[in-house]
């Protein structure tokens, strides 16, 4: 399996050579062999690359990233249905029944606020984490009641600080937005890859999105990011995000995690690899009928934390 995000921060022409990505730059070149590479990420306006790279990244099934002018991800390059029973698949997902699209997206909230909760408790808010715990127990399907948007209300500024705010201009939220896309990434990648329609989601539905599916799936791997951010940079910086810190973030997809199934039964992985056990996970589902799903798991012990 592909194992290497490679950023790209520096003027540069990339093109393709003997099946490698070859970068050149004004001081040298460097080669990357395309069957290493999960993720290429493009952080810089004077990047020239061929279209016979970018064909071949497709085929291999490489995330793309392009960045805005804010330095941020806006765009990522995606295989066109390579997968061989992509009709299939897409018939079955527009075919779920709304039963099972509340079931599955209660399991992904449910998650998602025990992960937060066990990384306030690792970071020593006991009583909140406890609080957010007993609120994911109490999800119900559909998440009807937005257990979700409660439990982030309680969670950022106890994790953050007092007076935290996700809307807020400031490099800890400029850095949690800069990780999440690249999980997203990674999670759109492996939809494209095993033929859903990354547009339909199980919860999200806003019409000009184009990666709904996605949004749905990075849920749980939110906070897995947020206890990762802390650990690299426990303080503010005064600075906005620089290629070092980019590169740290980036590097989320290759720490390990736990999985755990339906069963209770972990397994480990790196994040990387997680995103495609949980796109599989739901290829299942939509085979079985079921509405659990194979999701990441926060630990204290994990390398995401300190």
């Amino acid at each position: 399996m592909a194992w290497r995000s490679v950023m790209v921060t520096r003027p540069s022409y990339l093109k393709l050579k003997q099946e490698a990505l070859k970068v050149e730059q004004e001081d040298g070149e460097v080669s990357v062999p395309l069957e290493d590479i999960s993720v290429l990420l493009l952080d810089n306006p004077r990047i020239t690359l061929t279209t016979q790279l970018l064909s071949a990244c497709a085929e291999r099934q490489i995330a793309v990233i392009t960045v805005g002018a804010d330095h941020h991800p806006n765009g990522v390059l995606l295989p066109h249905l390579p997968h061989s029973r992509a009709l299939k698949v897409m018939n079955k997902q527009l075919a779920m029944a709304q039963p099972q699209r509340k079931r599955l997206w209660q399991g992904l909230v449910r998650r998602k606020i025990r992960n937060q909760g066990g990384v306030l408790r690792h970071y020593g808010d006991e009583r909140t984490g406890k609080r957010l715990t007993a609120m994911a127990d109490e999800v119900k399907s559909g998440d009807s009641r937005n257990a979700e948007a409660q439990a982030s209300r309680l969670y950022f500024p106890a994790l953050f600080g007092l007076g935290f705010g996700r809307k807020q201009k400031r490099f800890h939220n400029a850095a949690l937005n800069y990780g999440y896309a690249v999980i997203r990434a990674a999670l759109s990648r492996n939809l494209v890859s095993y033929g859903f329609i990354t547009a339909i989601g199980l919860h999200h539905r806003n019409e000009q999105n184009s990666f709904n599916l996605a949004d749905d799936f990075i849920e749980p791997f939110r906070p897995l990011l947020d206890a990762y951010l802390l650990k690299q940079f426990p303080d503010e910086e005064s600075e906005g995000l620089t290629p070092s810190h980019k590169a740290a973030l980036v590097n989320i997809l290759h720490q390990d995690i736990p999985m755990i199934d339906p069963d209770g039964v972990k397994t480990y992985s790196s994040v990387l690899a997680a995103t495609e056990t949980v796109v599989v996970s739901m290829s299942q589902r939509l085979n079985d009928g079921g509405n659990r799903l194979l999701l990441p798991l926060f630990e204290p012990v994990q390398t995401l934390g300190p």
